[in-house]
């Protein structure tokens, strides 16, 4: 088993600490993935890396992987013989066919040790019982993820998964949680069907929502209305977190709110851009993730086609840690619109400041070579709208007018809750 347990308390070190030891665990790494793995021992070999000469000042000599060579050489990829593998999951992959991300015991315990540094970051004690409201079956790992992150917090589970609102509302009844882990969007909506009885969300026990799949913060680190919603709605804190299948790692916001904390013992984040230049604090690009000490699928340089940007200012908690901004988007989503540039996610802040927005999805389609036209699909609470009102404010926010729709609840939803996803999807792309 790999010791990724070395250095619980590596956050609050210096920098200077911090970057020493990190430098020592990503050798520690690059030596394992060449004795070990088919794929990186070819892929070294051929561009000549030595892992001791490895820095985190070079370590943009390495080229990159993508969900594509995962794809194409999943097999390769694997680090230990197939009886360790315990687990698997499914990642979505560039050809729309799932990916097999294989995790060994040891794997698990690493995801179990880095939820636990996630939750005692933003608050979560033994004290506690904790409601999931994400799935642990069909080979998702979140689910499983924050289970075992709550255990080893040593807080109480409680696995409804994917469930109705009554379902959710008779268990909070009944168990009486302190904390949530959701969808901000379902968090919102079992919200406001427990305001419609007495004592409403506000009288209960929860104090903490653990969010999740969407993003909570605007690019300013500003709360975005869903968050101000869901924290006024309950009256809790709200606490963003980010990860993926395949870096088997997650970054939670702490206490102080202020973007997602990387674990340097556990991961190296770059933020790069489309030549895939290393870019500095606060300046936007794709998440690059090196996650550390995996054994069954080591990664090196794994580009998530996710768009960010790294804060690197002192956070009140006294965590020496960089933090990871929100989620603008994925790289592949980003839209051109008459000479501006944009992700969903700023269409959806702009969206979310209209009062009577029940639901909501944007399309997008290939209007010339030069611009994208973008097209926002609404359902609102108020039969008397004024369609012309809501367009200048859309084009106030985004600098540009967007085509509006208005439809019927169910059609949005029918579009936005697909059984496909296992998210909600706002973001349709009909370009070619």
């Amino acid at each position: 088993m790999k010791n990724f347990t070395a250095y619980p308390k590596i956050s609050f070190l210096s920098r200077g600490k911090i970057r020493s030891l990190q430098e020592n665990i990503l050798r520690q790494h690059l030596v394992y993935c060449r004795e070990n793995s088919p794929y990186y021992k070819k892929l070294f070999k051929r561009h000549k890396i030595v892992p001791g000469k490895i820095t985190l000042d070079n370590l943009a000599d390495l080229p990159f992987t993508d969900k594509s060579d995962i794809e194409k050489n999943n097999d390769g990829l694997l680090a230990v013989p197939p009886e360790k593998i315990v687990d698997v999951v499914l990642s979505s992959g560039t050809t729309g066919k799932p990916t097999q991300i294989a995790y060994s015991e040891s794997d698990l315990k690493r995801l179990a040790y880095n939820e636990e540094k996630s939750f005692l970051g933003c608050g979560l004690t033994p004290r506690d019982a904790v409601l999931l409201t994400c799935t642990m079956d069909r080979c998702f790992v979140a689910g499983l993820a924050y289970f075992l992150g709550v255990r080893a917090v040593g807080a109480t589970a409680i696995r409804n998964g994917l469930n109705s609102l009554e379902s959710h509302a008779q268990i909070i009844r009944s168990m009486h949680p302190t904390a949530i882990i959701g969808v901000p969007s379902f968090l919102k909506k079992l919200g406001l069907f427990l305001s419609e009885e007495k004592p409403g969300p506000r009288k209960r026990k929860v104090s903490k929502l653990v969010c999740i799949g969407e993003p909570l913060r605007a690019e300013n680190l500003e709360f975005l209305k869903i968050a101000r919603d869901i924290e006024e709605i309950w009256g809790a804190k709200a606490y963003s977190t980010y990860s993926s299948s395949e870096i088997v790692t997650t970054f939670c916001e702490c206490t102080a709110q202020a973007g997602g904390h990387l674990h340097p013992d556990l991961a190296i984040v770059e933020i790069v851009d489309d030549q895939g230049r290393v870019l500095g604090p606060r300046e936007k690009g794709e998440v690059v993730v090196t996650p550390l000490g995996i054994e069954g699928m080591p990664l090196v340089r794994f580009k998530t086609g996710d768009v960010s940007f790294i804060a690197d200012e002192p956070c009140a908690c006294g965590r020496n840690t960089l933090r990871l901004g929100p989620i603008l988007g994925r790289k592949k989503q980003m839209m051109k619109v008459r000479g501006t540039t944009l992700y969903p996610q700023a269409v959806y802040s702009a969206i979310e400041e209209i009062k009577g927005v029940k639901e909501y999805y944007i399309s997008v389609t290939g209007e010339n070579e030069l611009s994208d036209c973008v097209e926002v699909h609404l359902a609102l609470d108020n039969p008397n709208y004024d369609l012309e009102e809501i367009r200048n404010k859309l084009q106030a926010r985004l600098r540009f007018r967007p085509l509006v729709e208005v439809r019927d609840e169910a059609f949005i939803r029918e579009q936005v809750y697909s059984p496909k996803s296992r998210k909600p999807v706002r973001f349709i792309d009909r370009r070619r």
